[in-house]
């Protein structure tokens, strides 16, 4: 159990990092035929879409779904990973 939320924690983590290179990225107007720019929107587009879908979350022109997908990892890295092993700790 405790592998798993550790598992979990690394792979949030992991993802916020790619959010936020992702809307870094889209500040420079990238090349879309780019590979690294592709991986970014493929990888990050049906979360974000998703958001959008249900909260419309754009202010003037900005996109603000990856804040609403960064609370949302942070919220989860400080709520279901210490429940996990605190789990964990329990078991043993």
């Amino acid at each position: 159990m405790n592998a798993l939320a550790t598992v979990i924690d690394v792979a949030l983590n992991l993802y916020m990092w790619i959010i936020i290179i992702r809307a870094l990225v889209s500040w420079v107007n990238p090349d879309p035929y780019n590979p690294i720019v592709r991986f970014l929107y493929g990888i990050t587009e049906p979360v974000l879409y998703r958001i959008r879908r249900l909260i419309p979350v754009q202010f003037s022109g900005i996109d603000l779904s990856p804040i609403v997908v960064i609370l949302a990892i942070m919220f989860l890295r400080s709520f279901l990973v210490p429940t996990l092993r605190m789990l964990a700790y329990r078991l043993v």
